[in-house]
């Protein structure tokens, strides 16, 4: 299937509005569903780009970000099965599967692109203190314009070159099978810094208990073979179960305490 000017155009200008709204925009405009959606209705066929979206989306959806560290890119990915399916008539799950090798490169592409960005980090702070938010905005802009652009660069040749390109990319992986390993272990390394970070900011000495029963927990879930694929959520149930009640206590002994009930009159 051969795709027109406008067709190419309309899916790099989605690669990159989307590339953007994952890390900046956050509406949602990335998750495969929506995009495998768009995709279709771009290059005629709806009712495939919802289909292979909806199964992109099912193998995605426990693939969650965390520090630094992505896991296989999730919207070139989604783009690039949809492209296959389309236009070579392929069914879903064999369209998401060819299109494995795009979102790999998707990944390494981003942890080389955010390790590139990083000192510019450094460029902000100073800009912050001489109090050039002038500055600040366009860098911001630049950064999403880079990301953006990496987005559309690639699912702009899988579009042109399709399956092609999915090989040579598989080939330059394993040749410099290093420098990916290098990439991969790096991101494998920030998710660990991730949750350093996040537990050095939200962890308290009442929290310690919560921590390592949920630890404990998903464990032992992902030893149970019925239970183990579902682990993640399970334990995310239980996390929302223990919050809710923790809200409602709360909640409930600031209105007692100030209700003006209680009190020697009261017979308290």
């Amino acid at each position: 299937m051969e795709f027109n000017a406008i067709q190419i155009l309309l899916v790099g200008v989605w690669a990159f509005i989307v590339g953007i709204d994952q890390f900046d925009l956050l509406e949602s405009l990335w998750q495969p569903i929506v995009t495998g959606a768009v995709i279709g209705a771009i290059l005629g066929d709806l009712k495939t780009g919802l289909l292979v979206g909806g199964t992109y989306q099912l193998m995605t959806i426990g693939n969650m970000p965390v520090g630094g560290a992505q896991p296989p890119n999730a919207i070139i990915g989604g783009v690039m099965a949809t492209v296959f399916a389309i236009a070579s008539g392929l069914e879903a799950t064999a369209a998401v599967g060819l299109a494995v090798p795009f979102a790999l490169f998707g990944q390494y592409m981003n942890t080389l692109l955010f390790t590139v960005m990083s000192p510019l980090m450094s460029k902000a702070d100073k800009m912050a203190e001489a109090g050039d938010t002038k500055g600040i905005v366009r860098m911001n802009y630049l950064a999403m314009g880079a990301l953006g652009l990496l987005y559309a660069i690639v699912c702009i040749g899988g579009l042109m070159g399709g399956s092609a390109l999915g090989n040579t990319l598989q080939g330059i992986a394993d040749k410099y099978g290093w420098i990916m390993n290098g990439l991969d272990a790096g991101g494998k390394m920030m998710r660990f810094v991730g949750f350093a970070i996040l537990l050095r900011i939200m962890l308290s000495n009442e929290l310690w208990g919560i921590y390592f029963a949920g630890f404990a927990l998903a464990t032992i879930i992902g030893y149970i073979p019925g239970l183990s694929g579902s682990a993640l959520l399970l334990v995310a149930f239980v996390g929302i179960a223990i919050a809710l009640n923790d809200f409602q206590t709360r909640v409930a002994l600031k209105q007692n305490a100030g209700s003006g009930n209680g009190g020697d009159e009261d017979g308290i």
